[in-house]
């Protein structure tokens, strides 16, 4: 797979519009470089060279409009989203930031029931306009059920709308914030737009953070803020559904930011490595720089893979088909951690460099860990995923083969999906995209998922164990790392991986999951039914010199050259 690289970017898509935006945003960060954007970083300078990019390109209004509310190639289509994630990431996390909360602000507007809000959300976009979600509050965070902020009845049907909210990206100039609420004397959820420069919208004040430093998360309140009808997007089921189906669509993109950090980070630390000597011998000749890049390469490969093969799975989503829902808070939790282990890796490469202010690495450690903490921690996330569990290795049906969808379509249903059910969603065989696959780590791989299976079937956990929440999150990892495989394999297939680098992925899961069962063998009380299948997950991965070395010398190495940042 290649990694994405602006500099030898060839992609075609479907629409001259969609090229054009893609090279367009590529253009202005290129031209903007690295000096700049780290020199506006450290002074924390307000993005308003980017605002004014969107006001005269319109990606937003094209990639983030549904069909029928804009120009003729407008559409919600998670396949362009995902690439323009991973290249706002890939240039700074700031201006992925902008768009990230742009995309929670839309929906509600384009999941609820006011047309009139919808076409007007539509013209803002194509006025360069960003939007805000008025979720979470300070005393409760994104806790829907304790939310304060108020709409309080008036004579003739209006409200007036009191409360704070805390944490709000671009609240302080976005064109329209969804905000969510409830109904004085019903408790009644709702959903309404307000506009920042309303005199009732009070931007308190700008919460500074260690990362994302040019971004404004806003804390703002509604002093008797009036609302009608007018601004009404939804109540009741809808009002609540909307909140929960916007973080689905949201925290998908997550994974997309953190495969953008890192592909920037990997350029980087290659490039310095290779031109650097120590003890007369080229950095990237020492054995143990050599495996930290296959590594973290592999590591970065496979979060592409899975994260592309979500977008699948979300395109293709329905109410006979909710699968996406065991996917998402995967591309949530595991790409964004996998983020993480990949940036410690290639730190440990570009060692002190990786500190110095004027380099993009500085930025990707600083900014790579706030992913996995951003739409739900990885607990809640991992929580939501052992919901799945028994369906995902018992009872399964079948489905339509699922191709890759990068079809120029809009995927509509994603403002229509409903919560709940999560019981009744099926799931094929997952050991189907082990079929026709002859590899030494998949095989060990396969070894170690059948044993959970045969864990669940001989020795579930007690009733004791299952309220224990930690127990059953760290059991819970490794039924992730196995439907992460199983994302992996299908899209090896389709988009024909080369097979020693999807055997040295594997390399490092059997070694991620034999630490999950230590883990579990080491820190929590088990029966002895239960420890004995623990310790048989315990396997090595089987060594490939020559499949590492030559992914090394022919995918890794080459790397060196392929792209620096303008100045």
């Amino acid at each position: 797979m290649r990694l994405f690289n602006p500099l030898r970017y060839d992609r075609q898509h479907h629409d001259q519009r969609t090229t054009r935006v893609m090279r367009r945003t590529m253009e202005f960060f290129e031209n903007k470089g690295l000096k700049k954007i780290k020199q506006d970083d450290q002074a924390m300078v307000w993005y308003q060279d980017f605002l004014d990019f969107l006001a005269q390109e319109k990606p937003f209004a094209e990639l983030l409009t549904p069909a029928g509310y804009g120009p003729a190639t407008s559409r919600w289509d998670m396949s362009r989203l995902a690439e323009y994630n991973e290249l706002l990431a890939f240039y700074g996390l700031c201006y992925w930031y902008a768009w990230q909360v742009t995309i929670l602000g839309l929906g509600p507007i384009w999941m609820g029931d006011n047309e009139a809000v919808k076409h007007e959300a539509a013209k803002l976009l194509q006025e360069g306009g960003v939007f805000a979600f008025g979720l979470s509050e300070r005393a409760h965070g994104a806790d829907i059920y304790s939310t304060e902020m108020t709409l309080h009845p008036q004579p003739g049907g209006t409200y007036l709308a009191r409360g704070e909210k805390y944490y709000i990206g671009n609240g302080n100039c976005a064109a329209l914030v969804s905000t969510f609420g409830k109904i004085a004397g019903t408790g009644e959820y709702v959903f309404f737009v307000v506009k920042t420069d309303h005199p009732n919208y009070e931007c308190v004040k700008k919460i500074d953070t260690s990362g994302v430093r040019q971004a404004y998360v806003a804390h703002y309140a509604l002093r008797d803020y009036p609302i009608s009808d007018a601004e009404i997007l939804s109540r009741g089921k809808l009002a609540w559904d909307s909140s929960l189906s916007t973080i689905n669509v949201g925290k998908f993109e997550l994974g997309f930011a953190s495969m953008g950090i890192c592909t920037h980070a990997f350029y980087e630390a290659m490039g310095h490595a290779a031109r650097r000597t120590l003890y007369g011998r080229q950095v990237t000749d020492f054995p143990h720089v050599k495996k930290i890049f296959n590594e973290a390469y592999c590591r970065l490969v496979a979060m592409r893979l899975v994260g592309l093969r979500a977008a699948d799975y979300l395109r293709a989503a329905s109410d006979g088909d909710r699968r996406y829902l065991l996917y998402n808070p995967i591309v949530k939790m595991k790409v964004t951690s996998q983020g993480e282990k990949v940036i410690a890796l290639l730190h440990e490469v570009i060692a002190a460099k990786g500190y110095e202010q004027d380099t993009y690495f500085e930025m990707a450690i600083r900014d790579i860990g706030m992913l996995p903490k951003l739409e739900g921690t990885e607990h809640v996330n991992m929580a939501l995923i052992i919901k799945f569990v028994k369906n995902y290795f018992f009872g399964p049906v079948e489905y339509p083969p699922l191709p890759t969808r990068d079809d120029p379509a809009d995927d509509a249903y994603l403002f229509r999906q409903y919560t709940g059910g999560l019981s009744k969603i099926k799931f094929p065989d997952y050991r189907l995209a082990y079929e026709g696959v002859d590899l030494a780590n998949v095989k060990v791989f396969r070894q170690q998922a059948e044993l959970f299976r045969e864990l669940l079937i001989k020795a579930p956990p007690s009733a004791q164990q299952a309220a224990n929440v930690d127990y059953m999150l760290a059991a819970g990892e490794l039924f992730t790392l196995i439907a992460y495989a199983q994302l992996i394999l299908e899209n090896a297939k389709l988009l024909n991986e080369d097979q020693d680098v999807v055997n040295q992925i594997f390399d490092f899961l059997v070694r991620d999951y034999s630490n999950g069962a230590l883990r579990m063998v080491l820190g929590y009380q088990n029966s002895p039914e239960q420890e004995e299948i623990y310790r048989a997950m315990l396997l090595k991965p089987e060594p490939d010199q020559t499949g590492f070395e030559r992914v090394w010398q022919e995918l890794v190495l080459p790397l060196r050259d392929q792209y620096q940042a303008g100045s």
